[in-house]
């Protein structure tokens, strides 16, 4: 049996379980775990695309219009799903054919009109990673990892922000890799800010590169550093220190640990390096999947690390973070964003990636 098999029938013990009709999965995010990293996207930064996954006790459907049918049919779906396509202008007509078909209650990711929530243990599901999945998320991560590489020995000092992430979201996309997210922060902003969206401001003596791509519905997140100069004792010892709270942040990224448990380690080697209260400055991550971040990890946040789930953690001071998508395994963590021409250092066993020296 298929991860797909396997997730619709999944689903379908939902259906029986809560008693409902049908699911209905309108985000980005849900189609594509739903159809085995199918797309619905047209506009890159939309929530919910053009097409839908309707999961019946019989029956596998994507509902869109006449616009997108053929293309997900030629390009996109599994043949477990058939689709229903209704004119672009008439979009009540596929709102008509759905109630005429399922008998009982709608659940769904973005719930409207009678529609209710998303099981929790469904929602659960959607973060713990098929192999097939993996397999996937390692070849996305090290695609991702490539291009950052490639982008970075281009890179030059007089370079802007803005040709930093113009250069990087082409090396993404050149990959197939889709750019969610690319951040890239100067020598003069870096310091001073937790997020920083690219400006005219030239890099100068050196610059961070932040990017979370999505590829067949999973996203990779990850940052790099180049420097033009040396780096200073100081920059060394911070890099150093936030080295030290990371490796606290995947030590306590065990099965049965929560996002919560996590973010408490974070935050106590904050303090025992001098750095007390750090962890106000910038959100410090949480799990990731088929969103950016499926759930960012707040002191209140109980959400249950289990094995085969993917995390990623940034951990920073002022000047330095470090960012990786990492897998957790009853053996630890498997580090999914890797480049083996990167340089690194050994901190407590795994390779982690210093600042690129051009």
């Amino acid at each position: 049996m298929t991860a797909l098999d396997q997730k619709l029938t999944f689903m379908r013990s939902i259906l029986a379980a809560e008693q409902l009709g049908a699911l209905r999965l309108r985000g980005v995010d849900w189609f594509s775990w739903a159809t085995d990293g199918a797309s619905n996207v047209v506009l890159l930064a939309a929530e919910t695309g053009v097409a839908e996954v309707l999961v019946t006790p019989d029956e596998s459907w994507i509902l869109t219009d006449t616009i997108e049918a053929e293309r997900l049919e030629t390009e996109e779906l599994p043949t477990a799903f058939r689709v229903h396509a209704v004119p672009w202008q008439h979009p009540e007509q596929q709102e008509r054919w759905l109630q005429a078909r399922v008998q009982g209650p709608i659940a769904s990711d973005r719930p409207s009109d009678a529609e209710v929530a998303l099981p929790a243990a469904l929602v659960a599901a959607k973060r713990r990673l098929y192999p097939v999945e993996i397999e996937r998320y390692r070849r996305a991560g090290a695609a991702a990892a490539a291009a950052v590489t490639e982008t970075l020995v281009a890179a030059r000092s007089a370079w802007t922000e803005q040709e930093l992430a113009g250069a990087a979201a082409a090396a993404l996309w050149a990959r197939g890799i889709e750019p969610a997210l690319v951040l890239a922060g100067s020598e003069a902003r870096l310091v001073r800010y937790g997020h920083t969206p690219p400006t005219t401001t030239g890099l100068g003596g050196r610059a961070m590169l932040v990017v979370c791509g999505r590829w067949r519905g999973l996203y990779v997140n990850m940052t790099r550093f180049v420097h033009f100069r040396p780096l200073s004792a100081d920059e060394q010892h911070i890099f150093d220190t936030v080295a030290q709270v990371e490796q606290a942040a995947w030590a306590a990224s065990r099965p049965g640990a929560t996002l919560a448990d996590v973010l408490a380690a974070i935050t106590r080697a904050y303090a025992d390096h001098g750095h007390a209260g750090a962890e106000q400055r910038l959100h410090q991550g949480g799990s990731t999947g088929y969103l950016s971040r499926e759930v960012v990890a707040r002191p209140d946040v109980q959400a249950q690390i289990a094995a085969n789930m993917a995390l990623a953690w940034n951990p920073s001071l002022p000047g330095f973070k470090l960012e990786d998508t990492i897998l957790v395994t009853d053996q630890g963590v498997e580090i999914l964003t890797v480049d083996p021409v990167w340089p690194t250092v050994a901190v407590n066993g795994y390779l982690r990636p210093l600042s690129l020296e051009r």
